[in-house]
């Protein structure tokens, strides 16, 4: 992703958590994703394989469609937290926007993992 592409979504990231269009965290991904809430995930690929572990399948399961985001800590950043995993994003306006700005899905790291 283009440095000025991450500004972006990094911005729109932040936007959405202050105007509660976005979630933080994996526990709070998991049960927006329960509750049909959710419309788009970002995912760090530098998080750890237990936290995508947790959240991935769910999200695949569901056909909620998870983005390759920053790093967890420039993702934390734009939370306003120190670093993150994954960000869930409800607002279905917001989740068009971020579509349209970057569109690389988060490879399945597990499988890399096991073989």
């Amino acid at each position: 992703m283009e440095p000025g592409e991450t500004r972006k979504l990094l911005g729109l990231i932040g936007l959405g958590v202050r105007g509660r269009g976005a979630i933080v965290g994996v526990q709070q991904v998991r049960e927006a994703a329960r509750r049909g809430k959710l419309q788009l995930a970002i995912a760090a690929p530098d998080a750890s394989i237990n936290s995508l572990n947790k959240v991935l399948p769910l999200l695949k399961a569901r056909g909620i469609l998870v983005l390759a985001g920053p790093s967890a800590i420039e993702l934390g950043s734009a939370a306003g937290r120190e670093s993150t995993a994954v960000i869930g994003i409800v607002d279905r306006g917001l989740a068009k926007g971020i579509r349209a700005l970057s569109s690389t899905p988060m490879p399945d790291r597990r499988k890399e993992e096991l073989g």
